[in-house]
């Protein structure tokens, strides 16, 4: 089987790809290196340096003829969609289209896209929120990536390929970016190591459905297998909330001697609460395996701070 990745050299996009090839898959990555990393390469993938807005992207896609598609390429600070929504649109929609159009042309036979469940929904009660519910973004990053749902799901209609569309709650672990906006976990532990206080906008008590990479790797490999009609909208997260404050427990019993947190004014547009409910994925045999506490232990351990 044979796939591509855009975003491969990324945190979620790098560890699916080891697992494709983990799997015997021939694999070909797609990055333009903007946020991705040549450290997180698998020698045994064919690279490929692109943006997704070129137009070789379609002649890439139109020569390899790949058998999936799973598309990880974004630009994904929300704060920066505000700042910059032309930007947003290019790199998070308009790139969809145009791989889209060459994924149907090239009879690819699964498109599978990482969307994003905490921003699709905007603003949501305090309790796990279903497919089901209605979307209301409320960023250019959220519009986009509804948007782009939109299109696959037209696409799919259009050219007959499957398509699977993962709307991912807060993932964490090995490899993700310290400096991203998105990822508190590896800020907070980047923070903490390095004898600094952690920065907290708010109160603390927001919460947030935090969800293992490996647990995110392990939804997409549900849909990858070719012989398969799963397809749809899904849910990937843990149905269970935590709240900054919680979260930062966590740390504290492996750095005893951290830094306690310094609180500042909330930020404009900030959610309270944002919890997925994963009943329709574990249905189809799908579970998280790995817990905030274990996760962020194996973490710490993993970047040799404690035994």
């Amino acid at each position: 089987m044979k796939v591509l990745v855009t975003g491969g050299l990324g945190f979620i996009g790098s560890h699916l790809v080891d697992r494709y090839i983990d799997l015997g898959c021939e694999v070909i990555i797609v990055d333009n290196l903007s946020t991705g990393s040549l450290a997180n390469l698998n020698p045994n993938a064919r690279f490929v340096s692109m943006s997704l807005v070129e137009e070789q992207v379609a002649d890439l896609i139109n020569v390899e003829k790949p058998d999936i598609i799973n598309h990880h390429a974004a630009q994904v600070n929300v704060r920066n969609s505000v700042a910059n929504p032309f930007y947003d649109i290019e790199t998070n929609l308009i790139a969809t289209i145009k791989l889209l159009e060459a994924a149907g042309k090239a009879e690819v036979k699964r498109f599978i896209f990482s969307s994003s469940g905490g921003t699709v929904y905007g603003k949501t009660p305090s309790r796990a929120i279903p497919e089901s519910y209605k979307t209301n973004p409320i960023s250019p990053y959220g519009i986009n990536k509804l948007a782009s749902e939109f299109y696959i799901k037209f696409y799919a209609e259009l050219y007959g390929f499957q398509a699977v569309i993962l709307r991912y709650s807060n993932v964490y672990g090995l490899r993700q970016n310290p400096q991203s906006e998105s990822g508190v976990i590896s800020i907070f532990i980047n923070r903490i190591k390095n004898n600094m206080h952690p920065v907290i906008f708010g109160d603390g008590k927001q919460i947030r459905d935090y969800i293992h990479v490996s647990d995110v790797v392990n939804a997409n490999i549900l849909f990858s297998q070719l012989n398969s009609s799963l397809q749809g909208t899904f849910n990937v997260g843990t149905g269970k909330g935590t709240s900054l404050n919680k979260l930062l427990t966590f740390f504290y019993s492996h750095y005893p001697d951290g830094k306690v947190p310094v609180y500042q004014d909330a930020k404009n547009g900030d959610l309270f609460y944002n919890v997925l409910s994963i009943n329709k994925l574990t249905s189809l045999g799908w579970s998280p395996k790995i817990s905030l506490e274990k996760g962020i232990k194996e973490l710490c351990q993993t970047q040799g701070d404690i035994s």
